[in-house]
């Protein structure tokens, strides 16, 4: 999101130059109108703009120049008369009304930035550290926090090598905050220990529903109506396969020669906590996992990003181009696409992982080569 970071950092630029401008206007319109109108109101709004745009130095020496100003145009059109001076003791308290403002908005600001950085610290200890590294996969992560919130999200993600495979798991919890967190805390726990105890994918999927079901029975008030919309995925040792249980979360993507296939599940499945409303029942789909192809998981905070006319992020048609077999450029080019999109501001936390299977990795890749194997995203049966 640097590129976002960095456009709405040149805005605010410009915008600092408002208040000026004003004062430039009020002085040129005033000579042009030879005094037939007062252009004071102008010179007055100069400090009040100057409040939430610059500092409070800026917001003061506003105020003084739109004084110097009003003095300059009665000097060269006319003699001072009485009625100028509660003009110009007008401008004198806009000016430290403008002042006042200006310290209560830094403080605002300087509050929510503490906030922020308060929740991305405790998101960072939360979440653990993803090893670049997991068997033949090259392993990358990111989490984007919202610019305009200031509490805990609800995203996770993990991956573990175990006796039966490598299995990774993505999840976004609902809500906020300290509840969000020991939802989080608690998944990423039974995810871990079922990794090492369950033997296939259907017994994880069903030990985190459990977990999340025994968390909402313990839980009071917004807690009790929790859950979590998740994709936990399963790669065999043969690294032949993608094995995925999608929880009503968003459809992971497999990047590869180009190509993007979202790898929809079968039939829709409920988010975890309300399993119990559809059986326990867990549809597992079967994918072909070519060497140097790219796993891409994310959470809503992407595909719900929207842009000034409410559009949707879309990232199928920007990994749609010959990329490198490399997770960490497959986030690069998303994270830049969100940020053009939305021009740097998320509207809510985002999460991504995505793994790569090594291109010289030992698979049969003689379909792919020949073209066979096109649509890798279909399903391989169960």
């Amino acid at each position: 999101m640097r590129n976002g970071r960095r456009e709405a950092g040149e805005r605010e630029r410009w915008l600092r130059w408002l208040p000026a401008a004003l004062l430039v206007s009020a002085f040129v319109l005033d000579l042009f109108l030879l005094n037939n109108v007062s252009t004071f109101p102008l010179l007055a709004a100069a400090p009040v703009l100057a409040a939430p745009l610059l500092s409070l130095r800026g917001t003061i020496a506003t105020g003084v120049a739109a004084n110097a100003v009003g003095l300059a145009l009665v000097d060269l059109e006319r003699e001072p008369a009485r009625s100028d001076v509660t003009a110009f003791v007008s401008l004198v308290v806009l000016t430290v009304i403008a002042a006042g403002l200006n310290v209560l908005l830094a403080r605002d600001r300087q509050q929510l930035k503490t906030s922020r950085e308060v929740a991305a610290a405790m998101q960072r200890a939360v979440l653990p550290e993803l090893p670049r590294r997991v068997g033949r996969l090259t392993v990358a992560s990111r989490y984007e926090v919202a610019h305009k919130e200031a509490a805990i999200g609800g995203d996770l993600f993990a991956i573990h090598e175990t006796p039966h495979g490598i299995r990774m798991l993505i999840a976004d919890v609902r809500g906020k905050g300290l509840e969000a967190v020991r939802t989080v805390n608690a998944l990423l726990g039974s995810f871990r220990e079922a990794c090492l105890h369950q033997p296939d994918l259907p017994s994880v999927v069903r030990q985190l529903e459990h977990r999340m079901r025994a968390g909402i029975e313990e839980a009071s008030g917004a807690e009790t109506e929790s859950f979590a919309t998740s994709v936990v995925v399963e790669i065999p040792f043969d690294y032949s396969e993608l094995r995925i249980a999608n929880r009503g979360h968003a459809a992971p993507l497999l990047v590869h020669g180009g190509r993007v296939v979202p790898l929809e599940p079968a039939a829709p499945s409920l988010p975890l906590g309300l399993g119990a409303l559809g059986g326990d029942e867990v549809p597992v789909e079967r994918f072909d996992l070519p060497a140097g192809a790219t796993l891409l998981l994310f959470t809503d905070g992407i595909d719900e990003a929207r842009d000034q006319d409410d559009v949707f992020f879309d990232p199928v048609p920007v990994l749609s181009r010959h990329l490198p077999p490399d997770p960490e450029v497959v986030l690069d080019t998303v994270l830049s696409a969100v940020s053009r999109h939305t021009g740097g501001e998320l509207q809510d936390d985002a999460a991504l992982f995505a793994v790569t299977l090594d291109a010289d990795a030992d698979t049969d890749t003689s379909d792919a080569d020949t073209g066979t194997t096109a649509e890798h995203g279909r399903l391989r049966g169960a």
